[in-house]
Parts: structure tokens; sequence; C-alpha cells
């Protein structure tokens, strides 16, 4: 469509052409989203002179279309020069009602469909451009979505008002450090968004802590969801240091109301598989966040008809936290956003929680009956957690063996036992607890847990493979003295190559249980053989 023609049309101001020239050109463009550079220029000025437009006094209809056809131009990244000085951006604002007011009575409104367009705009421009961030801090578009935000229980906005709203009020806290300190410390954020939270939900309680959730009821709508989620990654977003501060008791009883909240979230299902992963993904997202402390609400509720019961504990949740993992896990793909939040929660929660830890160990960790197979081998979760403890990604290979260590009570030999030297090396390592012993943690006293096929093949066992090996023959069976000597001489030489070449480093372990260059530890356990001579010397 000819831009020119548009542009010449728009500078007259008939409002009736002007609508019938955009309606056009924003159905011939609805689609697209890749724009030729050959047109930029005109497009630029089209976004201009629309802009310019949408300041004087349109008829509802029109001032959708124009603000349609802004979204469609907030496409272009290159393009947005128009939109991201501060009257444009204001104006965009003022039509999607989250224009700042020092004053506390809104204005009138805008039209419904004005307001669903300008806040898709706004979303556009807001991630494409990191001036436009800046911008919308500076005119504190955080104050005017959360005033949005405490009107939503009480005016009936449409869904995609709402939605939107929440998008860019997740952008914003996503992009801008600015606008999460606005909204977690100006407009106590966490506060606002757990109403708005509960509000979504319809929640009902049963006690103060305890959601009245019923598994048998219908799946939570989709709209409904898509909201949840937002607020759930905006709450991320401004709660994503608070297990690294003190909370006073006041914080603390809110955190526990949100984890109660959270609790709920887990246990209830959406329209779909993939929606219900995804809401019960950012729903772990946001309790890693949370205080250690504030998460015994997930166990609090009363064990009832269907519950999930350990210890007289009610243990839905950690239920459903663990076939959630064992769903990631059996995907297989990027490991690292997917398994690493799910895994960090089930340890944490098993170093303060003993219930929790003896339910997970229960399940991951049963007593050891299967010793002809290598730990890795196999499709139960014990098998798929070791596999992972060779990982080539590095945050999944400590999550995986950190998990398991916890469950093991940070014991060496029972860790080893149940996931073999091999595997364990790596953790033990880096903990420098390669000559045995116990972790840092706190943990009640032992308990034999061994079972009778484990005793029985015990002494068999190569701790290495975790498993019984077959007896291999003695290569060095018929072998002269002289053709042993040659055979150690040759693999002399060959360690001594890759020494040399820097290929590999030789490693020795030192007195504390780590690791060391083995030249390092010859010339430590040489001076200590001298100083041994001069002691016998002297005497």
């Amino acid at each position: 469509m000819d831009l020119d023609l548009i542009l010449g049309k728009l500078k007259t101001g008939e409002q009736q052409l002007v609508q019938k020239l955009l309606l056009e050109y924003n159905k011939e463009n609805s689609q697209c989203f890749l724009f030729s550079v050959q047109q930029r220029e005109q497009r630029k000025q089209l976004g201009e002179v629309v802009i310019q437009y949408l300041s004087r006094d349109l008829q509802p209809s029109c001032q959708t279309i124009c603000l349609l056809t802004v979204r469609i131009l907030s496409r272009d990244k290159q393009g947005l020069e128009p939109f991201i000085n501060h009257s444009a951006m204001q104006t965009l604002a003022r039509y999607a009602g989250v224009e700042y007011m020092e004053e506390r009575e809104m204005r009138c409104g805008p039209d419904a469909d004005s307001v669903v367009e300008a806040l898709k705009a706004l979303c556009n421009i807001v991630y494409n451009s990191s001036v436009a961030q800046e911008v919308a801090v500076q005119l504190r578009l955080i104050h005017g979505l959360a005033r949005r935000l405490r009107l939503s229980n009480e005016i009936k906005f449409c869904h995609d008002s709402k939605f939107f709203d929440l998008r860019l009020l997740f952008l914003l806290t996503a992009l801008q450090t600015d606008a999460r300190r606005q909204l977690a410390e100006e407009l106590r954020g966490v506060s606002l968004l757990t109403d708005a939270l509960e509000s979504t939900l319809a929640l009902k309680w049963a006690d103060m802590h305890e959601v009245m959730t019923d598994c048998r009821m219908d799946v939570l709508p989709k709209e409904e969801t898509d909201r949840v989620m937002e607020i759930l990654k905006t709450l991320f977003n401004i709660t994503f240091d608070i297990g690294r501060r003190e909370v006073d008791e006041e914080d603390a009883a809110l955190y526990r109301h949100l984890a109660a909240i959270l609790r709920h979230c887990l246990l209830v299902k959406s329209d779909g598989e993939e929606q219900t992963e995804e809401l019960h993904g950012h729903t772990v997202n946001l309790l890693l966040n949370l205080p250690l402390m504030c998460l015994d609400v997930l166990l609090t509720p009363k064990v009832e008809q269907g519950s999930v019961e350990y210890m007289g504990m009610n243990m839905d949740t950690v239920e459903v936290l663990l076939h959630f993992l064992d769903r990631r896990l059996d995907r297989g793909t990027k490991l690292r956003e997917t398994l690493t939040p799910v895994l960090n929660l089930l340890t944490e929660s098993s170093r303060v929680h003993r219930e929790t830890r003896k339910f997970l160990r229960q399940k991951v960790l049963p007593p050891l009956r299967d010793v002809k197979n290598r730990p890795e081998v196999g499709n139960a979760l014990r098998n798929k957690l070791v596999r992972l403890m060779t990982h080539v990604d590095m945050d999944v290979k400590h999550c995986a063996a950190e998990f398991l260590f916890v469950l093991c009570k940070e014991n060496v030999s029972r860790f080893v036992k149940y996931t073999g030297y091999g595997n364990a090396a790596g953790l033990l390592a880096a903990r420098g607890l390669l000559a045995g012993g116990c972790g840092d943690g706190q943990y009640s006293a032992e308990e034999d847990t061994d079972t009778e096929e484990y005793k029985e093949a015990k002494a068999k066992i190569n701790p290495v493979t975790g498993r019984v090996e077959e007896k291999q023959p003695n290569p060095m069976d018929g072998m002269t003295e002289d053709q042993k000597e040659h055979e150690a001489m040759k693999l002399v030489d060959m360690f001594n190559k890759l020494s040399r070449e820097q290929i590999i480093q030789p490693m020795g372990m030192t007195a504390d249980g780590r690791l060391a260059p083995l030249e390092k530890s010859t010339q430590r356990m040489v001076q200590e053989q001298q100083f041994s001579n001069f002691d016998s010397d002297s005497d």
C-alpha cells in the first residue's frame, strides 16, 4: 500500500478517511514481522505522524486503529525512533491507562480495545528498546500498572487488559533494575502481587496456611493460568535476592502466605499437560527464592483421604515435585534451565526438613538390591540422576550430585554405595572428601538400611563401578619377570611423555583429602621423610 498516500491524508486530519486507510494498511501488515530496509524511513515517518495524530480528540474506533498501527510498526527493532521518546511513551501510557498521576482519582479511562492495543504496543517497544525501558522508569509506569492491578479486583477489566498489564509489568521488572526496586520497595510489590495471585485463583482458605484444594476440581482455565504465570514471573524478578538476606517476622508471615498459595499452584492442573508443566515450572522457580524457613507450610496441611502421608506429614507437594523432576529428566533437553531449579529446591528442602529428606530418600534411593548393574544403568530415578553426575554441564552435574549427597546425609561411604566411586569422585574432590568422612550437614544418627542382597554381595562389589564385576583374567599370567618389568617401564614412559607434553597432569591426594599436582604431593612426602630420617639420626 502507498505509504505516501496515508501520510498525506493523516496530515489533513480527516478521521474517517484516515481510519479507512489505516484499517487497510493494518490488514495487509497484521501478520508481518519482517520489514524491508527500503521502506524503513517511510514507516518511521508514519509512526511519527500516527503518534502526533493520537494527541487529538479521536473517536474510540479511530484510536484503536491508530494504536494497532503503532503495534505493527513497533515490531521492527530498527524503526522504533518515533516511539521511544518521552512524549510518545507518555501518549501510549495515557491510552493504556498506566500514566503516572500524583492525584489519587483516575481520569476517565480510554476505550477497552484502545487500552489493550496500547499495552501491546508498549510491550513491543519496551522489549525491543533499552532506551524505552529507561523512559518507562522515568515516567514511573510501574506506579500506573500497580494502580491498575489494585483496581482490577474492583473493576471488571477484560482478560486481555489484565494479561497485558501483567506482561508489561513483567518485562519492566525483568529488564530494568530500577523498575524492580520501585515495585519491590516503593509499592510493596510482593504483597500487591500476592493479593493479585490470590484473587486470580479465587482461593478459599481452610486454615491460616492451608488453601482448600480439591484435586478433583475442574482444571484452571487457560486465561487464569496465563495471568497466574505472569504474576509468578514478576514475583520471581522482585524476590530473587530474598534468600540472601534476613527477613523480619512481618515479611516471614507474608512469604509463608505466598508459599501456601504456591502449594496450591503445584496441586492444580491447567488446560493441557504442557501448560500445567509450565505453571509448575514457574512455581518451582519462585519457591526457590523464598526463605527456606517459610517452606514448612508445604508440609503442614492436614492429611486427608487421598493425600500422600509419610511420618504423619502431608507429602502431596513433594510427590508432585518428584513427578515433575522425573518428567523433566525424561525430556532431556535444556537441562540447566529445566532441571537445576527443581533439583536445588528439593536439595535445600531436604537439608532443613527431615521428613522431606526421608521421604525423598525412600523414593529416590530405596534399599539397594540390584548389585549386578552399574548405578547409572536403568530407568529408575536413581539411575537417571547418577547419569547426570557425569554430564558435560557443570551446573547440572553439581546439582544432581549434591541432591543425592544430601539424601545420603552427606555420608561418603553411603554416597559411594549408591553411585559408585567413579561417579562420586567429582563432588568428593570438590569438597575434599576423597579420603572419606562426612560433609558439614547436621543429620540424625545413621541407621542400618542394607538389604540381605547387598550384604551378601558387598565384598564382591567394585567400589569404582558400584556393581559386582566378573572376575577378569590376570593379563600378566604366563609372563616372565623380565617381561613384566618391560611392560611396567613402557607404562612409565607413556605417562612421562603425556606429562612432559602437558597432556595430563598427574595428581595426588593431600593429607586433607584434596587433589594436588603430584609433584607437590611427592615433594611434601619427601620432606616428611627427611624430617623423619633426621629424627632417627639424632637418636
